[in-house]
């Protein structure tokens, strides 16, 4: 099979951007292979831009044909390697429904976890056993999650292989989630160690950090806040963007994270007290001629940093969290902690649904299975009360007695309706109306 090597171009035809690009297809009257432009709406110009287009037409080409620049068709003759169709086939595809952050990530995970270990082995050459042999090789150094992603990785590489006709049989499609992986951190606190965390910081910290234990806010939503999206009179804030590695964006991790969400009165009392100290920072600093305005503008970030932007997570994680957990001496203090701590303490303040509310997320499964632990307190609470009922004298003779006066009172009961009866055949029988009854 020949060779062939293409990108397309693209043009503009009216107030669209056109893409075109050769495929060969077999005529239907001579039954022979030919080449024929195959045309693709790349979007309308007021939205796209060409560089936009043409990498919208690369997508296309690498969906249909493969890789951009490389070859459009391959003879499988057992040369390919894991590492030349994940890279060529496997993640261009992928890119395409990816977000830019995840796949970033996503690459980097699959290139260290399974390209370095596996890239240089032929595709033809893997089977179910070599596959789970890695797997399990990797349950023993990462973390339970990164093991299941993984699998659904190394899983998805060899059905694609098999969809684009490199492998005849998919060797991962029973490959079996190691039984040994290590345990998921479950870390929690106690409200004593919230408080006293909260007791050792500034203004703009215990603002900050109590307005996310308060309401379970993941970072990304926290740091994305700007004082038009707060309404001290309704005592509401919107969560309507979020931040991610340094960049803004209008999506949350869930449908249910961009929301209004209810915040008590006397914290909106003390983010409007906050507001009003960076009302008068400002103008302070304008008079030095270090500031452009003297007033805080609707779109500045309530917790800014130095320069006016969104604080970094990763910083604030080291430089304040880290610092309150060597301090106080907590096991563990972050973000996630601090959401697992919420769901689960909040497990005696509310129902299951209110929590899944406060956390907002799309299921209650999440919620129950992921953030709530067991609290031993409670635990132990529960198993004193079911004892108290099974052994406690008080408890028991109560019961007793209950049981007594009423099953004294059927029987004294009992006894006056048969001797009623046992009186009535009497006179009958006195009469010769009938024999008296015979009685066991």
């Amino acid at each position: 099979m020949g060779t062939t090597y293409q990108r397309g171009y693209v043009t503009p035809r009216g107030k669209q951007w056109y893409g075109y690009y050769r495929k060969t297809v077999n005529d239907s009257t001579t039954n022979e292979p030919k080449s024929v432009r195959v045309p693709v709406n790349l979007g309308p110009k007021s939205k796209t831009t060409k560089t936009e287009a043409r990498q919208a037409l690369e997508r296309e080409i690498t969906k249909q044909l493969g890789q951009p620049g490389s070859p459009t068709r391959i003879i499988n003759d057992g040369s390919v390697t894991l590492a030349w169709f994940v890279n060529n086939r496997f993640i261009p595809l992928k890119e395409a429904v990816w977000k830019e952050e995840t796949a970033r990530t996503k690459k980097l995970l699959i290139q260290l976890d399974i390209v370095e270990s596996l890239g240089e082995i032929p595709l033809v050459n893997f089977d179910k056993f070599s596959l789970q042999l890695h797997l399990n090789k990797l349950a023993s150094t990462r973390s339970k999650d990164r093991v299941l992603q993984m699998r659904a990785y190394i899983r998805d590489i060899f059905t694609e292989a098999v969809d684009q006709d490199f492998l005849v049989k998919d060797p991962a499609r029973k490959l079996k989630v190691p039984a040994q992986l290590r345990a998921t951190d479950t870390t929690t606190l106690t409200w004593n160690q919230l408080r006293l965390a909260l007791s050792t910081l500034g203004l703009r910290d215990r603002i900050l950090l109590e307005l996310d234990m308060t309401n379970a806010l993941r970072p990304s939503e926290l740091f994305a806040f700007r004082w038009k999206r707060f309404d001290h009179r309704a005592s509401t804030l919107t969560v309507a963007e979020t931040v991610y590695k340094g960049k803004i964006r209008d999506w949350g991790k869930t449908k249910k994270s961009l929301t209004v969400i209810h915040i008590p009165r006397q914290l909106a009392d003390d983010l409007q007290a906050w507001h009003l100290g960076c009302e008068a920072k400002a103008r302070e600093a304008f008079s030095k001629k270090k500031r452009a305005s003297a007033t805080v503008s609707p779109d500045d970030f309530i917790f800014e940093n130095e320069g006016g932007g969104f604080l970094d997570t990763d910083n604030y994680r080291k430089r304040v969290l880290h610092k309150i957990a060597r301090d106080l001496q907590l096991p563990k203090l972050t973000f996630q902690v601090i959401r697992r701590t919420i769901a689960t303490l909040a497990q005696k303040k509310g129902t299951v649904k209110d929590v899944q509310g406060v956390m907002r997320h799309s299921r209650a499964a999440t919620t129950t299975d992921v953030y709530m632990q067991e609290i031993p307190a409670s635990v132990q609470s529960t198993i004193n009360s079911i004892h108290s009922e099974l052994t406690n004298p008080k408890t028991r003779n109560r019961k007793t007695s209950k049981q007594s006066s009423s099953t004294g009172a059927a029987v004294s009961s009992r006894r006056k309706a048969s001797t009623r009866v046992t009186q009535n055949d009497t006179k009958s029988w006195k009469g010769g109306s009938a024999p008296l009854p015979a009685y066991a």
